[in-house]
């Protein structure tokens, strides 16, 4: 009985959530209330009106929750948003080998997409302890059909059964495979980027930094919001303690569930922030919400990537809140968002072409 009502309900607000992303301005305005300013941002109204119904919800504050309704928790809420699935050529539910056994993993094929396709690996978010392939699915459809590319969404471990490090290291292990079986995957190894929001992003930006030595390294990195510090609190934090969907309170769990110890959060590999040269990293495209706990850090990791001779483009969405990634079927503001993300990495993907292709002679020089 209580999974019929709770079915009834997700089903209710999910049609009263693409109804009010879809209103007139001037009656979403009308809806959400006063203005919201903080730091010399407006909160997009779209944004704010969806807020104000989340709050309406029982139960939103999943770090509160058993750990698996916290899971459910966050899953149903990226359905609430996520749109109707964008349909794609194949999806397969596969799994790559891991450190520690098999590690589940989803392919996406959009319509059209030609033999020997770059690829997209995809972290999800959730703060090392929430998320899944199924919370990230309609993301992961846009970005296939709009970038253009293959997607592999990974589902590495989750803490706290799987504390720090485990989930870099199924992150550097599914890079590792996709780039080595990359022929199995009709994909071009020369053209794999990863991608991820969050922890994810967090964790696209280890898989750069631990491939950059010995390599191969991906071909370009898209952090959106990326979680990058465990171990500091920069003024953001307390600008969006509150109120603007990831809160402080859900950070601290997420810590200390991943990584409980001060010595796991200065692990660069917990911390990525923390290693200090980031010169040869892949070109990097940077997204962050202006209403954001982790807005801050993200602008320094941007600034310091282009400081290295990183080639960065840094975006920041003044009116968005953390997980707007997640917005694929409310409203335009996450919309339109992904359609500039989507493009940025066609075009990294295409330079990581011509630098491929330049670098061809020079290698064949120098073997001759």
């Amino acid at each position: 009985m209580g999974t019929k009502l709770d079915a009834a309900l997700e089903s209710t607000v999910r049609t009263a959530a693409t109804i009010a992303g879809s209103l007139p301005g001037s009656l979403q305005r009308l809806l959400a209330g006063r203005q919201i300013r903080v730091d010399g941002q407006e909160l997009n109204t779209e944004i704010q009106l969806m807020l104000r119904m989340l709050a309406l919800l029982p139960d939103s504050d999943f770090e509160q929750l058993p750990l698996e309704q916290s899971r459910a928790q966050i899953d149903m809420e990226a359905r609430l948003v996520g749109g109707r699935p964008i349909p794609m050529q194949s999806v397969q539910d596969i799994t790559l080998p891991g450190p520690a056994g098999e590690i589940p993993a989803r392919l996406y094929r959009p319509r059209g997409l030609p033999p020997a396709a770059p690829l997209l690996m995809y972290f999800h978010g959730g703060g090392f302890v929430l998320g899944s392939l199924d919370s990230h699915d309609p993301l992961c459809r846009f970005l296939a059909r709009h970038a253009e590319v293959a997607v592999l969404a990974v589902d590495y471990r989750l803490a706290p059964e799987h504390a720090f490090p485990a989930a870099a290291d199924d992150a550097v292990a599914a890079f590792r495979f996709a780039v080595d079986n990359a022929a199995e995957l009709d994909i071009d190894p020369a053209r794999v980027a990863v991608a991820g929001d969050s922890a994810g992003g967090n964790l696209a930006a280890v898989v750069s930094q631990v491939t950059r030595a010995a390599g191969p390294r991906p071909a370009f990195q898209m952090l959106f919001f990326p979680w990058l510090d465990m171990t500091a609190k920069r003024p953001s934090y307390e600008l969006f303690s509150e109120d603007f969907f990831l809160t402080e309170a859900q950070i601290d769990w997420y810590t200390a569930h991943y990584a409980p110890t001060a010595e796991q959060r200065t692990d660069p590999r917990a911390s990525p922030i923390l290693t200090k040269d980031l010169s040869g990293l892949p070109p990097a495209y940077v997204a962050l919400s202006g209403f954001d706990v982790l807005r801050d850090e993200g602008l320094e990791y941007a600034e310091r990537l282009r400081a290295a001779g990183v080639p960065t483009t840094l975006r920041v969405h003044s009116g968005l809140v953390h997980a707007f990634v997640n917005l694929t079927g409310y409203g335009r503001a996450g919309i339109d968002a992904l359609f500039e993300a989507a493009g940025a990495l066609r075009v990294g993907l295409s330079f990581a072409v011509m630098a491929s292709r330049a670098a061809a002679p020079e290698t064949a020089a120098a073997a001759d």
